[in-house]
């Protein structure tokens, strides 16, 4: 299964940011790490100490943690489960927080493989962002991530922002390209209401995103990245061969995957569930589960759930679910999925459950099919959507 941790905490927060995330309450960080730990050990013990694939630091900012909390962690983590030897280990982080000494420490403290969230190269747009870092900021961290010795890095870029130009991105792109990453990731700007930039767009500060020019930015990086050797193998990721986010992979086949830390989400046997959000209430009640006495369980049934009091709350995957999530997730690989393995997973035969679903997809233009497999077409990347859907209905 993967493993993820979410870290809650930013030295400041983005205004297009709606993730469960923090700035102003560094004081519960040395209590987090105690809560986040005995968190890792009562689950260890509940699941009685299953295989890890993958790890993934998110957030927030865990490069915003103090040098040996994130050895602590995956020390708690190989403690408890058995993490596959090799397993990629992977950790957000920000420019800003990248010196030398960072990188190396992070290096040492076992993490493999580094995401930067650069986000753009034009420095009136990372203001805009609100972003703590410059352009200059963002070449430099990785060029340092490099001389630390990290051999598998990702770029995380956004695009579709408010008031970008064409030639602003394509600079933007063009100039990371040529830095070699492992992997890139893309995604367009969605201005989530509650955010303060959804608040701007309200008020007429800054326009709505325009979806022509997103889809143009869109096709000009797969055109860019295709010419430079980069597999586009996910919807909004890229990679050179052999350097697919492995974490990733696993909520795209659908596969299980445990999260802890405030508001982190889990998919484990027929269940979601996810953490409570206050960090203040995730640290009392980590502690209140270590103190209770934790015992090892046959099956994860919902009255096993319910006796978790980090829990924030749960849902039962039905069968039907479980084979729709099957479908729209793993259609986001574009290099297709094989019906035959999803359905084995899926435990039910998908090409005659999804019969007429398959074939209005196919008629529409969003899907093509070669034997078992089945992928969307090229012209189908930015409304995949709409294929999607047909297997909710």
């Amino acid at each position: 299964m993967g493993f993820y941790v979410h870290v809650p905490f930013c030295k400041t927060k983005c205004p297009y940011c709606d993730f469960n995330t923090y700035q102003g309450i560094e004081d519960l960080i040395p209590a987090f790490l105690t809560a986040l730990t005995s968190e890792i050990d009562c689950w260890g013990t509940t699941l009685s100490h299953p295989a890890v694939k993958s790890i993934f630091f998110g957030g927030g900012t865990p490069s915003y943690l103090p040098q040996g909390y994130i050895e602590q962690i995956l020390a708690s983590i190989q403690s408890s489960f058995q993490v596959a030897p090799g397993a990629e280990i992977s950790i957000e982080a920000n420019p800003g927080d990248l010196d030398e000494a960072a990188c190396q420490g992070i290096l040492k403290q076992g993490v493999n493989r580094l995401s930067i969230g650069i986000q753009s190269l034009d420095n009136e747009l990372l203001n805009l962002l609100g972003r703590r870092h410059e352009a200059a900021q963002a070449i430099e961290a990785f060029q340092t991530a490099r001389k630390a010795g990290f051999d598998n890095v990702n770029l995380d870029l956004m695009y579709g922002l408010p008031n970008q130009s064409l030639a602003q991105w394509q600079n933007t792109l063009d100039t990371l390209v040529g830095l070699s990453p492992e992997h890139i990731s893309l995604y367009a700007l969605t201005i989530e209401e509650g955010t303060p930039m959804h608040r701007w767009a309200e008020e007429g500060k800054i326009p709505q995103p325009d979806p022509d020019m997103a889809a143009d930015m869109y096709q000009y990086a797969r055109e860019s990245l295709a010419s430079a050797g980069y597999h586009h193998y996910e919807i909004s990721n890229w990679s050179l061969p052999g350097k697919a986010c492995e974490h990733n992979l696993v909520y795209w086949q659908n596969g299980p995957y445990l999260g802890v830390g405030p508001g982190a989400h889990s998919r484990l046997a027929d269940y979601r569930f996810w953490t409570v959000l206050s960090p203040r209430d995730y640290n009392k009640k980590a502690s209140a589960w270590a103190d209770g006495g934790v015992q090892a369980v046959t099956y994860l049934l919902q009255s096993v759930l319910e006796g978790i009091p980090t829990l924030g709350g749960w849902e039962h995957i039905s069968p039907d679910t479980r084979c729709s999530e099957t479908m729209f997730l793993g259609l986001r690989l574009l290099d297709g999925m094989d019906l035959n393995e999803a359905s084995s997973f899926a435990g039910a035969d998908l090409a005659e459950k999804f019969q007429d679903a398959i074939a209005e997809c196919i008629h529409l233009g969003l899907l093509t099919q070669e034997d078992n497999n089945l992928r969307l077409t090229e012209s189908s990347y930015l409304i995949a959507n709409q294929a999607f859907t047909k297997f909710l209905e």
